[in-house]
Parts: C-alpha cells; sequence; structure tokens
C-alpha cells in the first residue's frame, strides 16, 4: 500500500484519509452502547456459544440483534467471536447459530477454527470471515493463504512486530487488524493450557481461569522422606511473582500503524467496566482523529497518558511491537501499578435550570469530595461535591449504595451517559 493511498494533500496540508477502525471490547449490551458512545467504529461481543469468554455477559442472539440496531445509528458494526477450536462435541448446533448470527444482521465473526470457517462461507455467506489472533498470524504468506481461502480480514498475532506488520500491509491485500492495548497471554497467541490443568476449565473453549496471574512462590524440597519440609525460596518481605506479563499498550505507536494503513486498531477487554471501556476509546479516538486530520504538525499531549492511567490497568508495555522485549520491560513483577481514580457515578440526567445532576452512583463518594467528570460532549472538569440528595430530595451524608440514584449541584454543563470517578488518595 503506498503514502499516497493513505494519506493526501488538501488546500496545502496533508490529511490522513484511511483512518482506521477503533474497534472497541464489549460484555455486554451496556458496554456496547457505552463503546459506540465514546468513539468505538465497531465493537466486538462474544455469544454464550463457540468464544472464549463464558464469564463475560455475552449476548443471546436478541441481544446481538438490538445491539446491531444500537450501532446502525452511529454508523458502527458489530463482530462476534466464535473462536474456539472446536471438538466433536461442539460441533452441534453451529449451522444454526452461525445463521442466527446473520439473521441478526451482524457484520463479520471472528473465527480460529477452520471448520467454523468453512461452515460460516457456506450457511451465512453475507457474514465477513475474520481470522482470530489465535492462529498467531505473523508472516505474509500466511496471510496470502488465509486471503486465498476468502477471508475478509485477518487479526495479526499479539506477537507481530511493526516490521512484520508492516510487511504483511505491504505483500498481501486484505484488511489488517491489529490489537494496541489491553491484556496479552502468557501463552503464545493465546494458545494456553494451563486452566486445562490446574482448575479442568478449557482456555481454548471459554474457560480460561487466568492462572498466570496468580501470585505464586518458589520452594525448595529439603528431603526425600515423607515428613520433608518444603522452604521458601523468597523472604516475606519479597514480592510473589506472576507468569503474565504486562498490558500492552501502543498509544505512542499509534501515528506508525496508521502510515503502514492497519485497518483497524484493537482494545482487548469484553470483562472490563464501561470506565474502563469509556476512557480507553476516549484517549484512542482522541489520538487517532488528531493524527488524521494533520499528521505532519501532530505533537502527543502528556494528558493522553494521564487519562489511561485512570482507568484500572497493570503496568502497561509496547511488548513485541518494536521486536522482543527483555524480562525487565515485559514481565508484570512486583504488582506496582497503582490506579489512581475510581468509577464513581453515571449520569442518567442534568436540570440545566438548576445545575443538577441526576447519578447512579457506582462508587462511594460524599461531600468534600473532588470529582471528575468526562465524557465525548465536554472537555473534563473536576468538581467538589457539596450537598447530596436522595431521589426523594432527602439529604445524605454520602453515597454509599451500590447503584444508588443521588442528586448534587454541579458548576458546568453535563450529559447522558457522561462519567464521574473520583480520585482515591483523597
Amino acid at each position: 500500500m503506498t503514502v499516497q493511498e493513505i494519506s493526501r494533500v488538501i488546500d496545502g496540508k496533508r490529511v490522513i484519509v484511511k483512518k482506521p477502525e477503533l474497534l472497541i471490547p464489549a460484555g455486554n449490551l451496556e458496554k456496547l452502547k457505552v463503546a459506540i458512545h465514546y468513539g468505538a467504529d465497531a465493537v466486538y461481543l462474544g455469544g454464550q456459544e463457540f468464544g472464549l469468554r463464558s464469564n463475560a455477559g455475552n449476548f443471546t442472539l436478541e441481544d446481538m440483534a438490538e445491539g446491531v440496531e444500537f450501532a446502525k445509528k452511529y454508523g458502527a458494526k458489530i463482530y462476534v467471536t466464535t473462536n474456539i477450536f472446536a471438538h466433536n462435541e461442539n460441533m452441534d448446533g453451529l449451522e444454526e447459530y452461525l445463521k442466527g448470527i446473520e439473521k441478526a444482521g451482524v457484520t463479520g465473526i471472528i473465527v480460529a477454527d477452520p471448520l467454523i470457517i468453512e461452515t460460516c462461507k457456506r450457511v451465512a455467506p453475507s457474514v465477513e470471515v475474520h481470522l482470530s489472533t489465535q492462529q498467531s498470524l505473523s508472516n505474509w504468506k500466511a496471510a496470502q493463504y488465509w486471503k486465498e481461502e476468502g477471508l475478509h480480514r485477518l487479526v495479526l498475532a499479539r506477537e507481530a512486530s511493526y516490521e512484520e506488520m508492516k510487511e504483511i500491509k505491504e505483500k498481501v491485500d486484505i484488511e489488517i487488524e491489529a490489537f494496541v492495548h489491553g491484556a496479552m497471554c502468557i501463552a503464545y497467541s493465546g494458545r494456553c493450557t494451563l486452566s486445562n490443568h490446574m482448575t479442568a476449565r478449557d482456555s481454548n473453549r471459554g474457560g480460561c481461569c487466568q492462572s498466570c496471574r496468580w501470585d505464586y512462590d518458589l520452594v525448595q524440597t529439603v528431603s526425600q522422606h515423607k515428613d520433608a519440609k518444603e522452604l521458601p525460596l523468597f523472604q516475606e518481605e519479597d514480592a510473589h511473582f506472576a507468569m503474565s506479563p504486562k498490558d500492552l499498550n501502543l498509544i505512542l505507536s499509534i501515528p506508525k500503524m496508521i502510515e503502514i494503513g492497519i485497518d483497524s486498531l484493537k482494545v482487548e477487554g469484553r470483562m472490563k467496566s464501561i470506565h474502563y471501556v469509556a476512557t480507553v476509546a476516549t484517549v484512542y479516538r482522541k489520538v487517532i482523529d488528531a493524527y488524521c486530520a494533520d499528521p505532519d504538525n501532530f505533537e502527543f499531549k502528556q494528558e493522553w497518558l494521564d487519562e489511561l492511567d485512570k482507568c484500572a490497568n497493570r503496568d502497561t508495555a509496547p511488548a513485541f511491537f518494536e521486536g522482543v522485549p527483555g524480562h525487565q520491560e515485559q514481565m508484570f513483577g512486583n504488582h506496582s501499578k497503582k490506579t489512581t481514580y475510581d468509577f464513581a457515578g453515571l449520569v442518567l440526567d442534568y436540570n440545566e435550570e438548576t445545575g443538577i445532576v441526576t447519578l447512579e452512583q457506582r462508587n462511594h463518594f460524599k461531600p468534600g469530595h473532588e470529582v471528575e467528570f468526562f465524557g465525548p460532549e465536554i472537555e473534563n472538569f473536576t468538581q467538589t461535591v457539596e450537598k447530596i440528595w436522595d431521589e426523594d430530595g432527602n439529604e445524605l451524608d454520602a453515597a454509599r449504595h451500590p447503584l444508588q440514584i443521588v442528586k448534587f449541584k454541579v458548576d458546568q454543563p453535563v450529559y447522558v451517559n457522561n462519567m464521574m470517578r473520583k480520585n482515591i488518595l483523597q
């Protein structure tokens, strides 16, 4: 793909004309609507069968149809993960399920197993087939193979480097999707069996229990007798270790990915909160739009990095984007990342005449707390909470009950589905 196909000079200024899709995860309908409201061009989700996140809430076929209708209003697309590695017993109901996905109006499915690829092309031909990252694609010849098999899009392995991405885009004319943010699997593109061994749950059929993120100790057996003792090799004050790596964060590399023509920038996290979804979608939306509008004069803002730190994250790193990372660059280590903010409330209503906001409480807050509002219609602003009232107008000493409906006065206008968070250090 040439530079001219990605950008053009318009009115004397180079602009990006091939803007990548921002693809955000959704574990349920609420998260889907939040993702689109906060800037997603497309959302991927899991159904109740044939996916890898059995604990994500997931969607019935009726939920999918509702999500598709909502997405259409905003020009967004919906993709469904059907990325298990199927065993014989998983074949029952597959054709009917794929026909149901097609009927719901879903744009595409994300697939790892050739059985599901073949079946979808045969029984649901209007549905795009996207190759899952589970297939560990990291070279252009494999990309060419899958193109010839009739796939519409290829999701690259998380281990693919920038140079590998670039060469694939140059040599194969097919849509390419790459992960830019979220959890990394310790196994090769998710091909892990730790859960199978440790909890008897098949991670490649939706049962991953994230064993790699547990805390582990090392012990030494000092004799072979039945009364042998196991001596810890760590001191009590030492940090426990996990096998999992840091989370992926390629926010600083988005310009490079845009310039080589990556078609879709994907965020991981179907089990994350709506606050995480909104925060990450907002930041990536701002970076993509700012760079595409004026790439030659683009300047990265520190506030974008600061914003990402306000949602629940582990330590982050660019992973394999610039090549194989060293141990210290990649391993999670002593859990040093500290989340700075808690999601405190979701805006349900705002009265322009009185300046009173109605919120659904999501975390404890009280008068005297400084809170921050954010959303796609407003610039972030902080506000000191003065008095809080319940739905009936009774004054409260705190908003202490989950999902409690509360009200208080704010100095600036807010909008439905804006969010409020508080600094946890106060």
